[in-house]
């Protein structure tokens, strides 16, 4: 058991809710309270280790305390402290939405180098969960249309919020893939999506912090060919011509997620993400 230690300081709190952590098997205990501990305070997870010896209040104890609390029972940080940051936007989060990741990060990347500020584009984000894609999108290349769409109400509410959070002019609709209404009458240049990709077979093999806690509407679907042809379709119906389209994939059915897009209309590639498995598809319309 982790040793309590007479005075609460910095340095102190780190090193004991580290140790406390990993009795606790909390994946990365000691960024969890660096996460943590920098919310409290209000100041940047690197600038902890500047104020090693200062002493926390009562008051910051007592917000930290139920903090560690949800983190031992491996609750998500992003849940915890309601925020996460995603390239370069600040998105609100809370269950009932996917929390963002690395990897979607790397999508987004991706996206703005291949297109420059020069042209202005018309995107469509589906199944946008907390808005973190098309604010990130909108952010960085403000004089782009960018509409959003997910079937859950709840989520387009934190979207919203989350637009608003950041400044960004983002049209949002609810809406289902395989019945859309939404933004019929628009032509797309480019077209994204982070779908439900995860077989609920596969449920048990999830960390806790994600099987526990995250959206199961936004984490699992029947089948995964079903919800790539789903996609391929609809962007047949709406992309101009010359569009491309950037999904999230499964990595171990990359190459199914791939066939719902026929080589008779379009150019397709499956990109690696940081970790090399297969993450990224990414379809020209020919």
């Amino acid at each position: 058991m982790a040793k309590v230690p007479s005075v609460w300081t910095v340095l102190s709190m780190l090193e004991w809710a580290t140790d406390f952590f990993k009795e606790k098997s909390v994946p990365s205990p000691r960024f969890s309270i660096e996460w943590l501990l920098a919310d409290v305070l209000s100041v940047r997870r690197l600038d902890l280790y500047l104020k090693y010896d200062r002493p926390l209040s009562s008051d910051e104890l007592a917000k930290l305390k139920p903090f560690v609390k949800r983190r031992s029972a491996h609750e998500p940080l992003q849940y915890i402290t309601g925020e996460t940051d995603f390239h370069n936007v600040l998105i609100k989060v809370q269950p009932g939405v996917l929390i963002p990741r690395q990897e979607t990060e790397q999508m987004v990347n991706w996206i703005l180098k291949k297109h420059s500020s020069d042209k202005k584009l018309t995107v469509l984000d589906i199944g946008t969960g907390s808005g973190c894609i098309p604010i990130a999108i909108k952010k960085a290349r403000p004089e782009w249309r960018v509409f959003a769409t997910d079937i859950s109400e709840k989520a387009l509410n934190i979207a919203r919020k989350n637009a608003a959070l950041n400044d960004t002019d983002i049209e949002f609709a609810k809406d289902d893939l395989f019945n859309p209404t939404a933004f019929l009458d628009e032509h797309f240049d480019l077209i994204i999506s982070n779908p439900p990709y995860i077989l609920p077979e596969e449920k048990d093999s999830l960390d806790n912090e994600v099987k526990n806690y995250e959206p199961e509407l936004a984490l699992f679907c029947d089948s995964i060919e079903k919800i790539y042809q789903a996609i391929a379709h609809l962007s047949d119906q709406l992309l101009a011509p010359g569009g491309g389209v950037y999904l999230e994939l499964h990595e171990q059915h990359a190459p199914e997620s791939a066939n719902a897009f026929n080589p008779a209309k379009w150019s397709s590639v499956i990109k690696k993400d940081y970790d090399q498995k297969n993450r990224f598809l990414i379809a020209n319309k020919d």
